[in-house]
Formats: C-alpha cells, structure tokens, sequence
C-alpha cells in the first residue's frame, strides 16, 4: 500500500511568517505535526510519502505512486484542502481527511471517501480495521479523548527538515479554562493529558538524532495547564537531556497566571524556553469577564507581562476587539496596552465565533452569525454581528494595526521589550543561514526599508546597553518587516 500524506498551503498570514522566513532561506515555519504523528499510526509495511504544499507542489508523480490519500489540515487552510481533494478525485485516489478542519466542517466535504475525526488516536484504529476487511465506513468520530501517553514517536524521517525554520512536539492537550470563544476544550476537553517525560525526550532524541538544532514549539495551547506533571517530572527531565548539547531553544503557550510561579519561570528557563504565547485578550476587565477569561480578570496584566519578560521569557501575545462590550475606546486602550508592556509580537484579531464553542452556540440562538470564519486571526474578517457599529468596529481595528507595526510605534515597543527581557541561556548556534539573515536584514531593512533609521538606532542602542541581546532585537526587527507587509497587504 501506498499512501500519500497531504498538507494544504497555509495563506499569507501574521502566523505564516512568510516574510521573515525569506531573511533565513526556510520554506514553512513549522512541519505537519499532526501527519507525521498519523504516519506512526499506520500499518509499518506500508509505504508512505509526505507532500507538505508548504515546502513543494503535489507532482502527478505523486498522485500516480499513491493508493490512498491523507489530508489533514486547519479552517485557515481551507482553500488549499479544497484543491488538493479537488485533484486527488480527479486522479481517482480514495481520500481520507481528518484534523481540525474537518472535525468542525466535514458536511461541507462531499469529496473525501472517510472522515477520521476528533482524536486520531481513537477514530484511526477502526477505520484501519474496516479497511482490512474491506468495509470503510464514511465516517468515525468519538465523543470521548484519548490517552496520549499510548501516542507513538512521530515519523520525524518523512520530512525535510532543511526546509522549515522550527520543528513541532506535543506534550499535553486540553486547557482547564473555559473562554467563551476557545474551541481548545471541545477539541480536547478541559482536563489536560499529557504525555511522559520519557514519551518526550524520546522525540527530542529523535530530532537530535537527525541533526536538528533549531527551535522547537511545544504545540500545547497551555503548557501549564497541568503543572504538577510538568514542574515534577517534564522540565526536569529536559534540563537533564539539555546538558552538554547546543541550540534548540524552546517556545510554547501558557496562560497568564504563570506570572504568579517564580519558580516554574525559572524551571522553564533553565530547560530552554525562551518565548512564550499568552492569550492577553483585552485590557477589558468588563470584556474579559464577557467571555469567561477568568484567569485574566483582577490583574495588572502590563506587570503580568513584565515579571514574565524579566524571567527570561519573551511574552508573544494574542488580543481581540469586538466583544459586546467594547466601546471605541478599546482602539486606543489596545495600542496603550501593546505600547507599554512591550509586546512586540502582538497579534490582534477581531472576535470570530468558531464552531462548537459556547460563543458560536450563543450568537446563533441570537441570530447573529454570518458566512464561515477564515481562520485567519489578523485578516479583518469576522463572522459574527456585532454589537459595535461594523464600520467603527472596522475602522477602529485598522487603527490599530496601522499603529502598532508601523516603524516607529513597532521599534520603540521593541527597545521597551530588550530593557526588560533576562537574555536566554540557549542560542541557536551561529549557522551560515542565520549570518546571511543578518546580511540580509542590513540590505532589506538598513539600507532599502521605510524603516531603516529606525534599524540602525536599535541596532547601536543594542549594542551599546543589552549586547548580548543582538541576535533577539535583528530577529524581531524582521519579524516587524513580515507583520506590517501582512497588515499592508491583506488589512489595511
């Protein structure tokens, strides 16, 4: 059997890193977790092949080899998993879909042969086994979550690691809190399981084994979510892996109150964290309390962010506008917010209802709904009515963005980040890709960029005051030039 595994191209967007990933001559900023994970699923004699869109084109080579197609893909890839079923039924190849996308959107489909839905750890092994006798079925789904300490070791081998800026591990799935506009818990539920300290250093090995010394991404969309687990016997056991080898920094999400645990801040520093994504949301308290953030209410969050950064973790941050209770205030409170605390990497989205969340179930008992959502957290779009003026709401979101990723406003917010921020204790090492970047980031944002006096004042003001933070401040001044090229082509 010969098996095709299929990823969709993701569009131009804030999380793509597409323009940045130009400065480092890299293709995708992360693999296919989910489909190499799947791939250690399926029966060993089975041969398989990985087309990532991302990296290369889908050739009629490709199709020609395969017996049966997998596609996985995200509601931003939506686009790209029509396409690729679109060719593949023209091919006459069976397809199998499954992932994010599809779990929520699959009657929409009409396309694929066999929906593998929810947990692939569940829903796979029946459909494999129907499969053998001959008898399919169109559809597996299960209401209930797996144990991921049974999850196999990723097929690491199937993809080319040369050509992606990060790579992908999972530890946990599931988040204890219940934001209103979070499909995290219908997916995975609200209590976290995770995986072994063994189960992860296994992964790592495997990576390492490969030559991979990049940056990895804890994909959990709350790390922290089950912290026992993790201060006893996860980050302890990745200082132990860490020692005597160089690179691989990592970064994940966390909630907000991992401000309130020195000590788990300074566990995940020494095993190698450098950066974390925190949902801030809103400066809102009444917004906040709107959708259910309850771990957010009841704090100075701009301290929050600070004690954070001062650990030695860089605060990457998620905020909304257009909850029911904004006023057009929250325009200006916003860019105040993102300002001061020194969130350089600030996407802002507006309020989108996603399918199986209690804020879609809300919305649509109240008739405000319209088209799908895009997937897409910094496109302008949303498919909810809201309670705001649209074209207020609309206006007031590009104010913002025009504000928040223009030179001046993105750079100083930048020095206001590298005065707090304790210098990491892993660097990437100094590979000639990343000394070209720098070259390259001189050319593209010191010489020819709208922004060029603004490069230069940090790059001195970096290397007369927080030295060792050179490689940070070249690294987020060219994630600057992506978020506004985005902003300034699809936004504003």
């Amino acid at each position: 059997m010969n098996i095709l595994l299929v990823y969709p191209q993701f569009p131009d967007t804030f999380w793509s890193f597409k323009h940045a990933l130009r400065f480092v001559h890299k293709s995708s900023a992360l693999p296919p977790l989910g489909l190499v994970t799947v791939a250690a699923m399926l029966p060993p004699a089975w041969d398989q092949r990985l087309v990532d869109l991302n990296i290369r084109d889908l050739s009629d080579a490709d199709l020609a080899w395969a017996d049966y197609v997998f596609i996985s893909a995200m509601i931003v890839q939506r686009d790209s998993a029509r396409a690729i079923i679109a060719r593949c039924r023209q091919a006459g190849l069976p397809i199998i879909a499954g992932g994010p996308l599809f779990t929520a959107e699959h009657e929409q489909f009409e396309g694929v042969d066999h929906f593998v839905l929810n947990e692939a750890e569940l829903t796979l092994p029946a459909f494999l086994a129907d499969l053998a006798r001959g008898e399919p079925r169109p559809r597996y789904s299960t209401d209930g979550f797996a144990d991921i300490a049974a999850t196999p070791t990723p097929r690491w081998e199937l993809l080319d690691l040369r050509r992606y800026a990060s790579m992908s591990i999972q530890y946990s799935r599931g988040c204890p809190y219940n934001c209103e506009f979070c499909n995290v818990t219908t997916l995975f539920g609200h209590r976290p399981r995770v995986k072994s300290a063994a189960q992860i250093i296994a992964e790592l090995d495997g990576l390492y084994r490969l030559g991979w010394r990049g940056s990895i991404f804890f994909v959990d969309d709350n790390l922290i979510g089950n912290k026992r687990h993790l201060k006893g016997e996860l980050l302890p056991a990745l200082i132990s892996w860490r020692r005597g080898k160089s690179g691989i920094p990592f970064y994940t999400e966390v909630s907000i109150n991992v401000a309130d645990d020195p000590a788990l801040m300074d566990l995940m520093v020494e095993a190698g964290f450098t950066t974390v994504f925190i949902g801030i949301e809103t400066p809102s308290e009444e917004s906040l309390v709107e959708c259910s953030k309850s771990q957010n209410t009841r704090r100075d969050l701009v301290a929050d962010v600070k004690r954070i950064q001062r650990a030695g973790l860089q605060v990457q941050g998620g905020f909304i506008v257009g909850f029911d209770s904004d006023t057009p205030s929250i325009f200006q409170q916003q860019i105040d917010f993102i300002q001061q605390s020194g969130v350089v990497t600030a996407m802002v989205g507006l309020l989108n209802a996603l399918p199986g969340t209690r804020l879609y179930e809300r919305l649509a008992d109240e008739g405000r709904l319209r088209d799908q959502t895009s997937g897409d957290n910094v496109d302008g779009s949303t498919n909810i009515v809201p309670t705001m003026d649209s074209d207020t709401l609309r206006a007031g979101y590009k104010t913002i963005m025009r504000y928040i990723y223009a030179p001046g406003p993105y750079y100083r917010r930048l020095k206001t980040f590298l005065r707090e921020y304790r210098a990491p204790r892993v660097q990437v090492p100094h590979e000639p890709e990343y000394l070209l970047a720098f070259v390259h980031s001189i050319y593209q944002l010191g010489i020819v960029g709208k922004e060029r006096a603004q490069y230069w004042r940090l790059l001195l003001w970096t290397l007369a005051r927080r030295p060792a933070l050179l490689p940070t401040a070249v690294t987020l001044a060219i994630f600057g030039h992506h978020f506004r090229t985005v902003c300034e082509l699809h936004v504003l």
